[in-house]
């Protein structure tokens, strides 16, 4: 098979450094040329509308939106929890006699 080489092209190999930096260059100059004739195509300093104006509008609306959940999430604003209340004034680890049994009863019920 006398195929050539896929990776190999027909200017031949580039297996020396300069011959790729030459290219290079060569690129560039030939960019800064083009460039040169056309003109500058982006203005001198950015547009405050474009570039700031929407961060800090951006940063503005989380700072509120922050506040807005900090103030919503107080504890003051919330009611109280209820305190459970006593049954009885009995001791408090002592049962009464006959509460398992009461207990069972109105479970399987």
């Amino acid at each position: 098979m006398d195929r050539p080489d896929v990776s190999e092209s027909a200017a031949g190999r580039w297996t020396n450094a300069g011959d790729y930096v030459a290219a290079m260059a060569r690129k560039r100059t030939a960019r800064s040329k083009r460039e040169r004739k056309t003109g500058r195509t982006q203005p001198e300093s950015p547009r405050f509308g474009l570039s700031t104006l929407p961060y800090i509008a951006l940063i503005t609306v989380l700072a509120v939106l922050t506040i807005a959940i900090a103030i919503a999430a107080f504890p003051g604003s919330q009611p109280l929890p209820r305190q459970p209340q006593l049954a009885s004034a009995h001791e408090q680890g002592v049962a009464q006699k006959g509460w398992l049994e009461k207990a069972e009863r109105e479970f399987h019920q």
